[in-house]
């Protein structure tokens, strides 16, 4: 059976829960597996840049020693992408690259919602790095906890108010900025009347797409 793995780089069980949530619709019969696998040496979250650099040579590690037809690295910061494709010659998405992209598919300029406000250099580069930086609305942080995102009530007003934010700032689609606010996607697209991108659908989306055109 052909598998996608998608690796949660932090070491939250609930976060990996959630991921396994949001992707669940695109488990098919006959299709490939999807599993999802937690990062034991990660950290709790990724705020900043040094957690991001903590868990590259891990990821490198369990790509190495791991058989999938294609990888998914489920962190809106992207940790590690490049060392990851370095190390393996499957195909390895990015969720953060992957959510531009498709973003781009649907509009023209497009908005973030971030988790903290490190995350937006960390955005910035990615962006520099595919050439679309200029498509960028703005990025509003929520600067709350990765627990209080996956809380499924604490934390949805403001991220609709974040949402409308953006929007008034030009953004014809709005980008989740962490896996931590998969669950509050449909009430957020509800309510603002845009297009909200979930990176993990994103990626999976198109990791179907790579797998599925080499079958």
């Amino acid at each position: 059976m052909t598998r996608i793995l998608v690796i949660n780089p932090n070491c939250s069980q609930d976060c990996s829960a959630g991921i396994d949530a949001a992707i669940a619709p695109f488990r098919f019969e006959g299709g490939p597996e999807i599993d999802v696998a937690t990062l034991a040496e990660g950290p709790k979250a990724i705020y900043s840049w040094r957690d991001w650099h903590s868990v590259v040579e891990p990821l490198c590690h369990l790509v190495e020693h791991t058989r999938a037809a294609a990888f998914v690295v489920a962190c809106a910061s992207d940790p590690g992408i490049e060392a990851v494709r370095a190390s393996t010659t499957t195909p390895v998405l990015g969720i953060f690259r992957c959510a531009v992209t498709a973003a781009v598919a649907r509009a023209d300029r497009f908005g973030v919602i971030g988790l903290v406000n490190a995350s937006k250099s960390r955005h910035l580069a990615a962006l520099r790095a595919i050439g679309l930086e200029d498509r960028l609305a703005g990025e509003i942080a929520m600067n709350v906890s990765l627990e209080t995102l996956l809380d499924p009530h604490a934390t949805r007003a403001k991220l609709i108010q974040v949402a409308k934010a953006l929007a008034a700032k030009g953004a014809e689609t709005i980008i989740l900025g962490c896996t931590g606010m998969s669950h509050h996607r449909l009430a957020i697209e509800r309510e603002l009347g845009l297009p909200v991108i979930d990176p993990c659908q994103a990626a999976i989306g198109q990791a179907l797409a790579i797998v599925q055109a080499g079958a």
